[in-house]
């Protein structure tokens, strides 16, 4: 049986699970099969070079984002690796949105999961930098990475990371300011990791004044745009954070309302 759907300027016939796109005006039709498609594959890219961004600002050695001073601090004490640390950490947090009452999204369990382990990757690839030059080119590179990787996961639509889930979580639950949720948290765990003996310096304070401007610029570029109507967990960019360490300490993001009748659903960002 044939289903018409309109699409943009054009239209696509649906039999059963196939989806044939037709050009209308010299466009081509984006049927959802291919629009789910990108969603996922941009997530998981977006997921992987996250921890690859990380690995790199780590091995610069001049300081990280919050949440991995805590789990440098962590790793010093226990032994464990970084990135299994990055993924305790993440569902400890993640439990913590039962009380505020979140609900997470395939991208919020996808981004505890993997952000770790493919920070073990590159912190196994990467060596360590101690010439000033190559620290600031290798931690440069990488928090230019961490942005395109936070627009590329979060851009996906699939749900917050679970720091950023936090921070939101905590502000619409009891109507505190964002900035000042965002900032107790990271003062909090950027303190607890550095007398744990995590490293801060002046990578720290770069990483806080420029994340946000940056992954400003890269998520409406990497925004997947999604059908009239279509429910995504709604994410909005909080200037100064990103995922696990942009998921675990990535640009915070109000949810968006909720997607009305007639407009396009918006999309949100968390670690």
């Amino acid at each position: 049986m044939r289903e018409r759907t309109a699409c943009s300027r054009g239209q696509f016939s649906r039999i059963g699970l196939l989806f044939k796109g037709q050009y209308s005006g010299g466009l081509l039709c984006v049927t959802p099969p291919l629009i789910w498609t990108r969603r996922i594959a941009q997530l998981l890219v977006g997921l992987f070079l996250y921890g690859i961004a990380i690995a790199m600002m780590v091995r610069a050695g001049i300081g990280v984002a919050p949440w991995d001073v805590l789990t440098q601090g962590l790793n010093r004490q226990t032994g464990l690796s970084f990135g299994l640390l990055t993924v305790i950490i993440g569902a400890v947090v993640l439990l913590l949105w039962i009380p505020i009452r979140q609900k997470p999204g395939v991208g919020t369990v996808l981004n505890v999961l993997l952000i770790g382990p493919a920070a073990d990757v590159g912190l196994a690839v990467i060596p360590q930098q101690h010439e000033p030059v190559l620290q600031g080119l290798v931690f440069s590179a990488g928090l230019a990475l961490l942005a395109v990787a936070t627009g590329l996961y979060i851009g996906a639509r699939l749900g917050p990371g679970p720091r950023d889930g936090l921070m939101t979580g905590i502000h619409n639950r009891y109507g505190w300011k964002l900035w000042i949720v965002r900032t107790g948290i990271e003062v909090t765990v950027l303190t607890v990791g550095w007398l744990l003996g995590g490293q801060v310096g002046i990578g720290t304070l770069a990483f806080a004044l420029l994340v946000g401007p940056m992954v400003g610029v890269t998520l409406p570029l990497l925004n997947v745009p999604l059908p009239r109507g279509a429910a995504v967990p709604g994410v909005a960019v909080v200037a100064g954070t990103a995922p696990a360490s942009a998921a675990a300490s990535a640009p915070a993001a109000e949810p968006a309302p909720a997607p009305a009748p007639a407009p396009e659903a918006a999309g949100e960002v968390t670690a």
